[in-house]
């Protein structure tokens, strides 16, 4: 799975998540589609996905209310603004085998917006 998180690194041109500053607003509007298997706040918690507090930073597959996919916990990869905006623009490249039903995000300024979102959900 160390290859994987290789490969993010090769495939995310440096800056991605930061090449158009995020706004936090944007992305909380933004996160709408989201929200119908993530939650963020005080009292969010895995449901249909893993609830989002505090994502950047925490390694994949981490929280102990979700049952994540073996790809996802042996990812090893760690949820920092770059890995993020690569994850949202192309689940299954960054995690092959991950179980999200999501194709992915072609806007980099959305995908800014939400990165600046879950950032304030520390």
């Amino acid at each position: 799975m160390r290859k994987y998180v290789l490969l993010v690194l090769v495939l995310v041109p440096p800056g991605l998540a930061l090449s158009a500053p995020g706004d936090a607003a944007a992305g909380k509007r933004a996160f709408a589609r989201c929200a119908s298997c993530h939650q963020v706040g005080p009292a969010a918690r895995g449901a249909f996905g893993p609830q989002l507090n505090g994502i950047v930073g925490r390694r994949a597959g981490a929280t102990a209310d979700y049952s994540y996919s073996p790809a996802m916990k042996q990812s090893g990869i760690v949820w920092t603004e770059q890995t993020l905006a690569a994850f949202l623009k192309s689940p299954k490249e960054v995690v092959p085998g991950n179980q999200m039903r999501f194709w992915g995000i072609g806007d980099e300024q959305q995908i800014a917006n939400l990165v600046a979102y879950l950032r304030t959900a520390q």
